[in-house]
């Protein structure tokens, strides 16, 4: 049988004393505080029926899934489709933003955001995305499906799902550090299968995130 929900979960927060823009970058792993983040969202499904765990193949994601994976007893599948997606800005040391505009140097790479011209296109993103996702709710035995990604890619499914526009402001995103957003697949009086559908959102680390820092994602 299918799987009845996909949670798609937020790493937590990552150890970046120099603030820069990690992106792919390996070795940037959770901060304590992250550690105890990944372990509020995966403490807020206890109980549930979670029969598969995915991971993205980066540390922080791996580091996330670490305590679903112990608290539900399941492996932790890597899955590389929903990795972070590749960017310009990896290892810059200056907020994504309108600071931009003071470096003439990377003007050329914001000179389409709605593409986004300095990385990873957003249909791009949601194709794999969605692809992944699909497959995990194929394969299932049933049950629930977790897969801790990134902070867009998530963003990208779920405006998807919502037939929202891909381009967005990214300092606007609905999707903290170690929410859950959760999908379920529509089915008609018929049987057949819809599309997937968002059916809830919550923030199960939101005691922890005044004192967290959340920089990273472009």
């Amino acid at each position: 049988m299918p799987a009845d929900l996909i949670h798609l979960v937020r790493h937590g927060e990552v150890f970046n004393p120099e603030g820069i823009l990690y992106g792919r970058i390996p070795g940037y792993h959770l901060s304590e505080l992250g550690v105890k983040m990944a372990a509020s969202a995966a403490a807020s499904l206890a109980g549930r029926h979670v029969t598969a765990l995915y991971a993205s193949p980066l540390q922080r994601a791996q580091e996330s899934a670490a305590p679903w994976s112990s608290d539900f007893g399941l492996p932790i599948v890597t899955e590389d489709r929903i990795i972070e997606p590749w960017n310009k800005f990896e290892g810059k040391k200056f907020e994504f933003g309108p600071g931009v505009l003071l470096r003439p140097q990377v003007w050329p790479w914001v000179i389409n955001p709605t593409k986004p011209s300095w990385g990873e296109p957003f249909v791009s993103v949601e194709a794999r995305m969605l692809a992944a996702v699909t497959d995990a709710w194929q394969k299932a035995d049933g049950g629930e499906v977790v897969m801790v990604s990134h902070q867009m890619p998530i963003v990208m499914v779920a405006r998807s799902v919502k037939n929202m526009k891909l381009y967005h402001d990214p300092r606007k995103r609905r999707c903290t550090l170690s929410s859950i957003t959760t999908l379920r697949r529509s089915q008609g009086p018929d049987g057949t299968w819809g599309r997937f559908v968002e059916v809830n959102y919550q923030d199960p680390a939101k005691d922890l995130l005044a004192a967290s820092v959340d920089f990273g994602a472009v």
